[in-house]
């Protein structure tokens, strides 16, 4: 590990087995650097090592829909209680942001939000925390005209747990993101950090500029002045004071993107750039690292 100031960058190593790619959707549907990703991966570039977890029998799972107003249609969702948990327990709340082609049903990390919650790794378990996914669509989590998924985090869905006795108390709201899901994380802290305690991004989904993520995904952001609003590392100011955690993959192709994003983000932040791609298993590499962050950063 290498420490520049108080911002810590991490040199993985590499081993394991590649997966298949996940939440990529923006990636192969647009050609951004398929050929480059596939000799990646005969390279053994996106071969990364997995944690060993163990996993307890996991606590209850609440999936449902409502409407939301926010984004103008029905919305599913899929609420994960930690293990030995349910509905009536008072706990922290870790939202989780899915990425291109992904739902409220597509797990963390390879695995479902359950299990992700009772994972252990050397026989540590994660503190007890709940995790809500919902439907966010495949806009980057920004607003856009008639659809505005980041109301719906903050206006429904946090509400909608408080009820449930999630994410109740003070400095108890955590979210984390893979990829399109990453980018929504980082801006829902940019836009609301009195309200999110602590954020991880796993492959953030970050471009340096309109034209640039305009060529890879045009429905991605609605103009260029959105892209302005919305570009997380011209506000990345907005950040400090929160506990926060990057992970990006040296050969992901929007690690450019996240080079340019750690140069400007608070010294407190941590930033791991290590070996891997933009798939699953990167993802999975690091989902287990960013719960532990988080639960060890929100208050009960």
């Amino acid at each position: 590990m290498v420490t520049v100031g108080r911002r810590k960058f991490i040199v993985g190593g590499v081993g394991g087995l590649a997966g298949l790619i996940f939440g990529a959707g923006e990636l192969v549907e647009h050609g951004v650097l398929p050929g480059k990703l596939k000799l990646d991966r005969l390279l053994g570039d996106c071969s990364v090592p997995e944690p060993r977890l163990t996993f307890d029998r996991p606590g209850r799972v609440l999936s449902g829909s409502f409407h939301s107003r926010a984004r103008g249609r029905t919305v599913g969702y899929t609420l994960a209680y930690p293990p030995g948990h349910g509905p009536g327990n008072r706990l922290p709340l870790v939202l989780y942001l899915h990425a291109n082609g992904g739902s409220h049903a597509s797990g963390l990390g390879g695995v479902t939000l359950a299990r992700a919650l009772a994972a252990r790794q050397d026989g540590r378990a994660l503190p007890p925390m709940a995790a809500m996914a919902v439907d966010g669509g495949d806009l980057y989590w920004n607003p856009h005209p008639g659809d505005d998924p980041q109301a719906m985090l903050v206006d429904e869905v946090i509400p909608r747990c408080r009820r449930l006795g999630l994410g109740v108390a003070r400095g108890s709201i955590g979210v984390v993101g893979i990829s399109m899901g990453g980018y929504g994380a980082l801006l829902l802290v940019e836009k609301h950090p009195r309200l999110i305690a602590a954020a991880a991004a796993i492959s953030p989904a970050v471009w340096t500029s309109y034209a640039q993520a305009r060529a890879a995904n045009a429905a991605a952001f609605a103009s260029a002045a959105d892209f302005r609003r919305d570009d997380v590392i011209t506000h990345a100011s907005a950040l400090a004071g929160t506990p926060l955690r990057i992970a990006s993959g040296n050969d992901d192709p929007f690690h450019p993107g996240v080079v340019a994003l750690t140069k400007v983000l608070p010294r407190s932040a941590i930033v791991e750039l290590t070996a891997g791609c933009h798939d699953t298993s990167f993802f999975a590499s690091q989902q287990h690292q960013s719960l532990e962050f988080l639960g060890s950063h929100l208050r009960a």
